[in-house]
């Protein structure tokens, strides 16, 4: 049996957050009011979003909500539409990364195998899931925003940084074997 637990789940978000904070800091201020269109977030938005994103998780499993029937769901977006809108800093929004990140994947840590196998009843009240995997998408809705914002980075001419890792690892292998 594979064991992946709340130090597993801790350790991955925090991976996940330094690459968001590496795109965050790839970009120069001056594009974060940059849109990809017209009806998208704005850079600053977008990583202010991905970085208090994960106080709905720790809002409804830190109570460790059985059920998400009675959630006001339409008033945590508006909520969190308030708080995207503040007007902050590149190293305002980079600090919030940092630390909200931070916060979650410590509380992550925290987090038992029993805790990770309760069953959470979805909005429609018909279906389910462990606790476990609503947590995961956690990480999964982050890497779907900075799969935005490195394309984003690609229309600003910046080569995202995990593109310049990859390239210079085959660069070496490259010249290992010349």
């Amino acid at each position: 049996m594979i064991s992946y637990g709340g130090k597993d789940l801790g350790s991955a978000f925090r991976t996940v957050r330094k690459n968001t904070i590496q795109v965050a800091e790839d970009i120069p201020e001056q594009h974060y009011n940059h849109k990809a269109a017209a009806d998208c977030r704005t850079v600053a938005c977008m990583l202010t979003h991905v970085a208090i994103s994960t106080q709905i998780w720790e809002e409804i499993h830190k109570k460790r909500l059985t059920t998400m029937v009675r959630l006001n769901f339409l008033a945590t977006m508006d909520r969190f539409a308030a708080e995207e809108a503040k007007p902050r800093s590149k190293a305002e929004i980079i600090e919030l990364l940092r630390t909200q990140g931070e916060q979650f994947a410590a509380w992550l840590d925290t987090l038992t195998p029993e805790v990770l196998a309760e069953m959470v009843t979805e909005a429609d009240g018909k279906t389910a899931k462990s606790r476990f995997e609503r947590l995961l998408s956690a990480k999964e809705h982050e890497m779907h925003h900075r799969g935005q914002l490195m394309l984003i980075e690609r229309q600003l001419g910046i080569v995202p940084h995990l593109t310049r890792q990859f390239q210079e690892r085959v660069a070496q292998m490259r010249a290992a074997t010349a």
